[in-house]
């Protein structure tokens, strides 16, 4: 099907002033000014999430994430956090397939406190067996309340990828399994941070209020004498698609109903990149709020389902992650046979297939996520947190002002063409939630 024009409407296009630079030990450094409030957002990305763990290590990644609030060589326990909150600032980190930041968000006048703090940590960790022990034991814990004690706990984030994916780096449980955390070691640690915490495995991003030469001064003077650590290599998860339908069955003792996520695969993040835009597109036309397809079909007009979602990407953030990832569509339903669920939803995916998005519907998702996205980055915590992850995964940082744009440019050709070739029934992962089961 030939490709129509590409759109002329001119959404809304934020601006965002970029300043980039890389000190002599490789840290790739952004900076973002903005005077529009007297605050500063910090963000520290590593090169490093769940996809990077080795066999026998699941969870290592987010247990580590712990461990660097655990002191360093500098200061002891608990003093980042009571500097940054003394200073009027919050804080905190988060684990990803791909990647792990750090962050705080202060008052200006404590920017170079902020850059220490971090620039500290990123020196050496107070690695000791028992703040090991300690955070295992937290993680357990935390695996406990969100996962084991929750209903739909793990659904579908770690129940899902492993219908889905054949390889441990991209199956794996990313919280980790408890015989695997109970096996770590300082010495583990160590090495961990030796090989993926490096300065030139990280991408620092400053946003707010802030003069470019003095943060730049601060910058090179707090991390510039970090030293230089090999970098290691940029690891290839890469696997092909699935040639048949793949299906599993969860027995979850807590649930009230019954679920079904249902994900296929979908272009390259990366290298294929105005496809999987189209792809962010074709998610939330199917399944985002109540005028989605698969809402009026599935919950008003049929009735087999009390709730649908769907998201691109393992939390629902699509352009944080690099090649392989899913498009999820979610359906919690009263009970009973999933079968009537899929066949309606092969029937939406195939007329989408077929030509039916049209451009007012297209339109209308597109005018949604621009929304949405401005309103997010409007934020000066979490433009840092956006434009760290886009220039470590992608060199751009600017995307964080393109993305409108690019959104607009997704026509209703587009959102048929990834869902014809992408979205098939032949090549996808089925996961069924069934409520009961031993606990």
């Amino acid at each position: 099907m030939p490709a129509k024009t590409r759109r002329t409407k001119r959404p809304p296009a934020p601006s965002f002033a970029v300043e980039r630079f890389r000190l002599d030990n490789g840290l790739r450094v952004v900076l973002m000014p903005d005077s529009s409030a007297p605050t500063v957002a910090i963000a520290v990305v590593y090169d490093v999430g769940f996809r990077s763990e080795p066999e026998g290590m699941s969870g290592f990644a987010h247990l580590f994430e712990h461990l660097m609030f655990e002191g360093s060589v500098t200061l002891e326990k608990g003093q980042h956090d009571k500097l940054v909150t003394g200073n009027g600032g919050v804080m905190n980190g988060s684990t990803r397939a791909d990647y792990t930041n750090y962050y705080e968000q202060l008052p200006s006048n404590a920017l170079e406190l902020g850059l220490y703090l971090e620039a500290d940590r990123m020196r050496g960790l107070r690695l000791t067996d028992e703040n090991v022990q300690n955070q295992i034991a937290v993680v357990k814990e935390e695996i406990r309340v969100n996962v084991v004690n929750q209903p739909f706990g793990g659904f579908p984030w770690i129940l899902l990828p492993p219908v889905m994916f054949k390889t441990f780096a991209n199956a794996h449980n990313g919280y980790g399994s408890f015989v695997d955390l109970e096996a770590a070691t300082v010495d583990q640690a160590s090495d961990f941070f030796d090989l993926y915490y490096a300065p030139g495995n990280a991408t620092l991003v400053v946003a707010g209020d802030l003069d470019v030469g003095k943060t730049r001064e601060m910058v090179e003077h707090h991390f510039g004498t970090v030293p230089a650590r090999a970098v290691p290599p940029l690891g290839s998860f890469t696997e092909p698609p699935p040639k048949k339908e793949r299906r599993s069955v969860h027995e979850d003792p807590l649930a009230p109903l019954g679920a079904v996520a249902v994900a296929y695969r979908v272009p390259d993040p990366i290298n294929q990149f105005e496809d999987y835009v189209a792809s962010a597109v074709l998610t939330d036309l199917l399944a985002d709020g109540t005028a989605s397809r698969l809402y009026q079909r599935l919950v008003k007009r049929d009735q087999l389902a009390t709730h649908v979602g769907g998201m691109l990407g393992t939390f629902g953030d699509p352009f944080d992650m690099r090649d392989p990832t899913m498009l999820q569509l979610l359906a919690y339903h009263p009970g009973g046979s999933i079968d009537p669920i899929l066949d309606a939803l092969d029937e939406e995916l195939a007329a989408v297939g077929a030509g039916a998005a049209t451009e007012e519907e297209v339109d209308r998702v597109v005018t949604t996520m621009t929304a949405q996205t401005i309103r997010r980055v409007d934020d000066i915590m979490n433009r840092a947190l956006v434009a760290a992850a886009l220039e470590q995964q992608r060199s751009r940082a600017e995307l964080l002002g393109e993305l409108p744009g690019l959104f607009a440019a997704v026509t209703p050709d587009d959102v048929t063409r990834v869902a014809a070739e992408w979205l098939r029934p032949t090549s996808r992962a089925v996961l069924e939630v069934v409520p009961g089961g031993p606990r």
